[in-house]
């Protein structure tokens, strides 16, 4: 079957230019793969078209903003993933509209489309003593249990992020003094965060006891699955979901939701209020400016506004009505009448 302008178009898109000439990272890709998989499953079984017939002709202004819609009335989509979509949308057009001319009206249009503004969700962390708390339930007693505390433990020292805890190799981790891991993030940059003794210990027994210090073993996953392959982030996130609703159920006064990216904002928050400055905790996170890393300092600094208005005095003395002072009132009057 011949394929269509768009599903040229999309497939050098994807398997060309996006690695290629834009040099990002696998997963960057996947989550445009992603959004370009719900589009499709969208105009299937909304507008009654199948996938292979779909042309750029078709990829139009209208239809994008009905997919938009779609994510947050039908599926629930929250604005920030709203906005995600679009993003990998408007970047497709804009890769489209140099290719095939003939459509860069319609194509303009959709890479006009404006992200939607939401109020930013208050920043998510657990204090010391919660963390201590969701790594407490973990069985040591099983071989998945060691692991999954080994998994925890790191994820909330090294500060990483769920997909950069799941692509260590173990050739990774240095656990000679001085203990080091090499995390690669976003565009493939890579950086060597310190890892604590303590953390050390429990990596090293890990280590020991799945065999994982002969130089054979250098390029294999550091944290793998029962098929002995790299951990999803699905299932780190169903590993952490896992001990912290046990952990609910002593401490129902946590946050109902958890994710691994809140172990991240736990660590970051801990280093800040340890007087670490920011210009390290942005090197310790891989953030390209410490515009980035500001939010910790002023989520602490909101938290301590509130814990002092806590502890305002309540100040209730017989004071007297300034209402009452004609020669006050008469001041102020004529502050705002005319010469």
């Amino acid at each position: 079957m011949r394929r269509t302008d768009f599903a040229q178009c999309l497939e050098a898109y994807l398997r060309v230019y996006l690695p290629g000439q834009a040099g990002l990272s696998e997963n960057t890709i996947m989550a445009y793969r992603d959004t370009f998989i719900q589009m499709l499953h969208f105009i299937e079984n909304t507008k009654k078209k199948k996938p292979d017939k779909l042309t750029l002709a078709d990829f139009n202004f209208q239809l994008i903003v009905d997919f938009l819609d779609w994510l947050e009335k039908e599926k629930h989509n929250s604005i920030s993933t709203r906005n995600q979509r679009l993003a990998a949308i408007r970047a497709f057009a804009k890769y489209a509209r140099s290719r095939y001319p003939e459509f860069m009206h319609e194509l303009q249009k959709i890479s006009d489309i404006r992200t939607k503004k939401h109020p930013k969700p208050e920043l998510a962390y657990l204090t010391p003593d919660e963390v201590r708390a969701v790594l407490e339930p973990i069985p040591t007693d099983s071989l998945y249990g060691r692991r999954d505390l080994a998994l925890l433990t790191l994820l909330y020292d090294s500060a990483a992020r769920v997909q950069e805890i799941c692509g260590l190799r173990v050739r990774d981790i240095r656990l000679q003094k001085p203990y080091t891991i090499k995390l690669t993030g976003k565009g493939q940059k890579a950086r060597w965060v310190p890892v604590m003794s303590g953390t050390a210990d429990i990596l090293k027994k890990y280590v020991a006891e799945n065999r994982l210090g002969t130089p054979e073993k250098a390029d294999s996953p550091f944290f793998f699955n029962h098929r002995n392959t790299f951990l999803t982030r699905a299932g780190v996130t169903y590993i952490l979901k896992k001990y912290y609703s046990i952990t609910r159920q002593k401490h129902p006064e946590l946050p109902e939701i958890i994710s691994p990216h809140v172990f991240r904002h736990s660590k970051a928050m801990h280093m800040l209020q340890a007087g670490i400055p920011l210009t390290d905790i942005r090197d310790f996170l891989g953030h390209e400016h410490v515009d980035t890393t500001e939010i910790y300092a002023k989520t602490d600094t909101e938290m301590s506004r509130k814990k002092l208005e806590e502890a305002q005095v309540t100040i209730d003395s017989d004071l007297p009505d300034w209402n009452d002072d004609k020669n006050l009132m008469a001041m102020l009057t004529s502050l705002c009448g005319k010469n």
